[in-house]
C-alpha cells in the first residue's frame, strides 16, 4: 500500500502569518506551517483553511457504527492544528509533571483527562500572548484526519501497522495481522497524512472539545456538538484498539474526568467557536442531548480486544 502524496489543502490563507509567537515558519509540499517554541520545546502547527467535507461514514463502510451518520459539514473559517499529538516534553514544560505511563519526551502525553487538558490550555494561553490554543471540535478533527479523502483511512481503504500504531492482532476487515507494539510510539515516527499531520490514526485517542451526542440530519455549518452532555468526544483510535477503531469516522467518548493510558490530545489554534455564534446547522443540530455509545464500552473495545 503506497503512502498518499502530499496534497496541500485548498482555501484562503490565514489573515496573519506568521503569528507573533512563532519561532519559525514556512511553506512545504503540505502547505503553510509555523512553530511555537515553549521553554525550548518545539511544537509545529499546520494551516487548514476553510472547506467542506462529508463527515461520518457511508452505509457500506465495513465495521461502521450507527453513530456515524454521514452528513455534509461546512467549516467557514480556517484553523491551525498541531502536526502531532502533544508530546510529553511540552506537557512537562507547561505543567511541571508528567502523568504518562509510557515515558519519553517525544512520546505523546497520555493518561490525561479532558479537564486536565483544559488546565494545560489555560496555562499555556496565560503565558504565550495571542496563542489562542484550544481543542479542535469533532468536525475540525475529522476534517483534518480525512485530509481530503473519503476512504475509511486517509491512507486508503485499509491500513497497516507500518502506517499506524494499533493492535495488529485485529487488522481491519480481517486482513493480514501486523505488529502489536503494546505501547505508544514517538510522535511523527509514522507516515504523515496528505496534509502533513502525524498519527491521526492510532497511537493515542485524542480529546475533542465537543460533548458526545447524535449527529444532525442534513448539512451543518461550523458544528460544535451538543450544548450539554456527560461524556466528551475522543477520536483516532489507539495502540491498544483494533484497526477498525482507527477509521476516520470512528467515534469514542469518555467522561471529562476520566484518564487512561491511551488518552491524549492535539492542540488547535484560533478563537473558540461558541455555540451561540454558530453560522447555522441542519436538523437536529448541535443542541441535541448527548447519549451513551451504542452497545456500551464493551462493544467499543474498552474492556479489551474482541474478535
Amino acid at each position: 500500500m503506497k503512502n498518499p502524496a502530499p496534497t496541500p489543502p485548498l482555501g484562503p490563507a490565514p489573515e496573519h502569518f506568521p503569528a507573533p509567537w512563532a519561532s519559525d515558519w514556512g511553506e512545504d509540499p503540505y502547505g503553510l506551517w509555523q512553530s511555537l517554541t515553549y521553554r525550548s520545546v518545539r511544537q509545529a502547527f499546520r494551516w487548514l483553511p476553510s472547506g467542506r467535507f462529508l463527515m461520518g461514514s457511508p452505509k457500506n463502510e465495513h465495521d461502521r457504527l450507527d453513530d456515524e451518520l454521514q452528513h455534509e459539514v461546512i467549516l467557514t473559517r480556517g484553523f491551525w492544528l498541531a502536526e502531532t499529538a502533544c508530546p510529553q516534553a511540552l506537557w512537562q514544560a507547561v505543567m511541571g509533571q508528567n502523568p504518562s505511563v509510557f515515558k519519553g519526551e517525544r512520546r505523546p502525553v497520555e493518561s490525561v483527562s479532558w479537564n486536565e487538558v483544559q488546565d494545560f490550555i489555560e496555562r499555556i494561553n496565560g503565558t504565550v500572548p495571542e496563542l489562542e490554543a484550544r481543542l479542535p471540535t469533532e468536525a475540525e478533527w475529522e476534517y483534518a484526519c480525512r485530509a481530503g479523502t473519503t476512504t475509511p483511512f486517509s491512507f486508503g481503504e485499509d491500513i497497516t501497522t507500518d502506517q499506524a500504531n494499533y493492535n495488529g492482532n485485529y487488522p481491519y476487515r480481517g486482513n493480514q495481522k501486523g505488529q502489536y507494539r503494546e505501547k505508544t510510539v514517538e510522535v511523527a515516527s509514522l507516515p504523515a497524512n496528505p496534509w502533513g499531520l502525524y498519527e491521526m490514526h492510532g497511537n493515542v485517542w485524542e480529546w475533542c472539545q465537543d460533548w458526545y451526542g447524535d449527529y444532525p440530519e442534513g448539512p451543518t455549518v461550523d458544528p460544535t456538538g451538543p450544548k450539554t452532555g456527560e461524556r466528551r468526544v475522543l477520536r483516532g483510535g489507539s495502540w491498544i484498539f483494533h484497526g477498525r477503531d482507527a477509521r476516520s469516522a470512528y467515534r469514542f467518548d469518555g467522561g471529562p474526568g476520566y484518564r487512561n493510558g491511551d488518552f491524549g490530545f492535539r492542540l488547535a489554534l484560533g478563537p473558540e467557536l461558541r455555540q451561540d455564534k454558530q453560522a447555522g446547522q441542519g436538523k437536529g443540530g448541535a443542541g441535541q442531548t448527548a447519549r451513551e455509545a451504542p452497545g456500551g464500552g464493551e462493544k467499543r473495545g474498552r474492556a479489551g480486544p474482541a474478535a
